[in-house]
């Protein structure tokens, strides 16, 4: 389990971008993944926030990712594989809670899972 908190700042011109806590102060920087159809995200930025402890995290939006549809992004604690938060982009649809979201979230965990229950697999073998 992971000690980090990821708070949304905002979603602007093509960023995501948050704000981790948690972090030991003065500590080596977090990290951290950010994956988007199961793939790595290129292009993350981490830099120090303005607390001790706290890492400002920026996500750049794939030009894929911007299309009618839902699309996912999970953030990641890559040292212990724990899911820190998450968004959607949805295209093309008016409606603010759309099970497409939860739908396409729900199998990106999956798919977390899954790796994580066949790594535990193979440790134990």
């Amino acid at each position: 389990m992971s000690d980090l908190t990821l708070t949304k700042i905002r979603l602007r011109n093509r960023r995501w971008e948050g704000r981790l806590s948690g972090a030991p102060a003065g500590g080596a920087c977090p990290e951290i993944s950010v994956t988007y159809l199961d793939q790595p995200v290129a292009g993350i930025e981490l830099s120090e926030g303005p607390e001790p402890g706290s890492w400002d995290l920026v996500v750049p939006i794939p030009d894929q990712a911007i299309a009618d549809g839902v699309h996912c992004f999970l953030i990641l604690d890559a040292a212990t594989d724990t899911k820190l938060g998450d968004f959607t982009l949805i295209a093309d649809a008016a409606v603010s809670d759309d099970l497409r979201a939860e739908v396409e979230l729900l199998r990106a965990e999956l798919d977390m899972l899954k790796r994580a229950f066949r790594h535990h697999c193979l440790e134990t073998m």
